[in-house]
């Protein structure tokens, strides 16, 4: 049984491995926060309370995605309710977790996993919305056509990358499905990294430094498309039956704090937007992945906290 040897990437180690490997430049996840956000408008006068509502979300992706998308739905969020809301950008997705129960950040974007550890952190919190496609969210693994890995039991033996620990797409129901494949992969694989963003994942592999990963489904079909990606050297072998995954969990005093009504107009806010709109409305749309949000609730998340106290990862 081969000795595994488990990484946990830092974000300037990645930077260095892909752009060794790949000679590619492109920024990725956690190389630094800037510690202020630029997109959010200031407020109309309203019957809501005076202050800054802070939004935050899980660093799954290149930070200048994450940038665009949280700044321009602050925007949006502050001219429907009239507060000033914010975002706040963070380097890692246990800082998110943290910043919530701290009361830094007051809405926060998690995935299935940060939501359930959120919600643990902060009695009373509350799941809000989520998008259509988080109902029956997928992961992907991915390795190179000429690999030899053709399935799950094919990567016995080889080096692999998950995303974050934290991550529901990234490491959580990847590890188990492996399992539910009889693959332990602290004891069945060579080596384990944790690149720490869907975006690393795919090119660590692509750029051949493991052999194969697992990463958001939606991240990887948004990069095919934008023809970021050679799948003449990195291409899907293995996708995962579908999960819920990300959502919008708000704290339980935001109406206290902010004015009685503030977290119904914020889901009604959310839910209001439409892309047939135009403008501000059908960038956040494309910005989330082109799929509406819908209202959710806590319970939707059971099964991924079963899962989770299952493999040790929650209480």
């Amino acid at each position: 049984m081969p000795a595994i040897t488990r990484l946990l990437l830092t974000p300037l180690v990645v930077v260095a491995i892909v752009i060794f490997a790949t000679a590619c430049g492109e920024g990725d996840d956690g190389d630094s926060s800037s510690s202020s956000a630029s997109g959010a408008s200031s407020s109309s006068s309203s019957s809501h309370s005076g202050g800054t509502l802070y939004i935050g979300g899980i660093p799954d992706q290149d930070l200048a995605i994450l940038e665009d998308r949280f700044n321009i739905l602050a925007t949006y969020l502050s001219e429907k309710t009239g507060l000033t809301f914010k975002y706040l950008p963070s380097v890692s997705y246990a800082a998110v977790v943290t910043a919530f129960r701290n009361g830094d950040i007051h809405l926060a974007w998690y995935g299935g996993l940060t939501g359930v550890q959120a919600r643990l952190a902060v009695d009373g919190a509350v799941a809000i919305v989520q998008r259509e496609t988080d109902a029956a969210f997928h992961s992907v693994f991915v390795a190179a056509p000429d690999s030899g890995i053709a399935d799950l039991e094919d990567l016995r033996g080889r080096s692999f990358s998950f995303g974050s620990e934290s991550s529901t797409s990234g490491n959580l129901m990847p590890r188990f499905y492996l399992s539910e494949a009889g693959i332990n992969p602290d004891e069945d694989l060579s080596a384990v990294i944790y690149s720490g963003s869907h975006d690393v994942t795919w090119k660590l592999v692509e750029a051949g430094t493991v052999s194969a990963g697992v990463l958001n489904a939606s991240v990887w079909k948004r990069r095919v498309e934008a023809g970021e990606v050679d799948e003449t050297r990195v291409t899907v072998f293995y996708m995962t039956p579908g999960f819920y995954d990300y959502h919008w969990v708000a704290r339980p005093d935001l109406d206290e704090q902010f004015g009685a009504g503030i977290t119904r107009a914020i889901t009604d806010a959310m839910l209001a937007i439409d892309p047939a709109n135009g403008g501000i409305e059908q960038a956040i749309h494309e910005l989330f992945e082109e799929s509406r949000f819908i209202e959710t609730k806590n319970s939707n998340y059971d099964g991924i906290a079963e899962v989770a106290r299952g493999l040790g990862l929650v209480e």
